[in-house]
């Protein structure tokens, strides 16, 4: 019993980042809503300022998004066992479906290259009185983040907006500036982009999750009826923040963002956070009020009747219309008892 336990909190430890996901895409999509309306604004009124950043904010968002969904697909599909590769669980055709969003509308690293490209030439014009703004306005302080120090003491300090975004802020400024750097080092900037793909990538993605992050923050900061709601969305959020710094946790070191030691505060504040969000976790799911038609999922039923359903959905596969499926007594019984001949080759 105290196994199933332990692993039953496993499992729902590795699917808390995903919710959290879900909660953060959820928001920086409402944002994306309002770029849309306020670019469409600014280009009737002949205002073209603003378009280069759109352009890499929907593109690089895309390719973010749409990655982790088809990976988190994916992993739900794991976590559900052998019941996941059941066509009556939903998952096959979900992830089926899916997928190709990561290659329609763009290829998802096509999309992040040209979000480097926007990041390297903000990069080239620091030096004029041209300031960066809106989702770059942070490389406006390069000097201050390529220096700063992450002020992290325990654990709990990765609950402060401050700290988290400054943390982010300087990884994204400090892989951008290492790119510039070495694309500066080529005569020919198309053989640096080709030569230095790898890393501009990074570098875009590293971008991308600072304003999914940054967006999640802000959202905090309105008006949020109940305090019971905001403290989960609060926990989603840095189950988010933290759970990135983990995975992603060679850049934030490599850049010097943050030490080895406060790396480690953050997966004892992570542990924290999923022990938090833990009794919550089927509420917070279910506020997303997708119906039992629109899932298509016996798996993700609302009554919970999983294991009946399944029995039933079982009886309507056509092997299971008789008691001994066609082919048994020709092929497999005489297999069974030794009696098929054996090939002349």
């Amino acid at each position: 019993m105290e196994t199933q336990v332990i692993d039953y909190k496993t499992q729902q430890s590795r699917l808390f980042p995903w919710l959290a996901f879900a909660y953060a895409f959820r928001f920086v999509g409402e944002w994306l809503k309002w770029l849309y309306t306020d670019v469409t604004q600014r280009l009737q009124a002949k205002d073209f300022s603003t378009l280069p950043e759109a352009h890499a904010c929907t593109a690089g968002l895309k390719s973010l998004t749409t990655t982790a969904t088809a990976d988190d697909i994916e992993e739900c599909r794991k976590l559900c066992g052998g019941h996941g590769y059941l066509c009556a669980s939903g998952l096959p055709e979900l992830f089926a479906v899916y997928v190709p969003a990561c290659t329609y509308e763009g290829d998802n690293v096509v999309l992040l290259l040209q979000v480097a490209r926007f990041l390297m030439k903000t990069v080239s014009q620091l030096h004029s009185r041209k300031k960066p703004v809106g989702t770059t306005a942070y490389l406006g302080r390069l000097q201050d983040l390529l220096h700063c120090c992450c002020d992290v003491q325990r654990a709990e300090d990765w609950l402060k907006p401050g700290v988290v975004l400054e943390a982010f802020e300087a990884r994204s400024a400090r892989m951008c500036v290492a790119c510039a750097k070495n694309l500066s080092k080529f005569e020919n900037p198309e053989d640096g982009f080709a030569e230095l793909s790898a890393d501009l990538v990074e570098a875009a993605v590293a971008h991308c999750q600072l304003i999914v992050v940054s967006k999640f923050i802000d959202k905090l900061q309105q008006d949020i009826p109940r305090k019971e709601v905001k403290q989960q969305l609060q926990n989603l959020c840095y189950i988010y923040v933290v759970s990135l710094v983990h995975n992603y946790l060679g850049d934030f070191l490599s850049t010097g963002c943050i030490t080895p030691k406060q790396a480690s505060l953050a997966n004892d504040q992570l542990r924290s956070l999923y022990s938090q969000i833990r009794p919550n976790a089927i509420a917070l799911v279910d506020a997303f009020n997708y119906t039992d038609h629109y899932l298509g999922s016996i798996l993700g039923r609302s009554d919970g009747n999983v294991y009946p359903k399944l029995y039933e959905e079982a009886w309507k596969d056509p092997l299971n219309d008789s008691v001994v499926p066609d082919g048994y007594h020709e092929y497999v019984h005489p297999m069974l008892k030794q009696q098929l001949c054996n090939a002349r080759l």
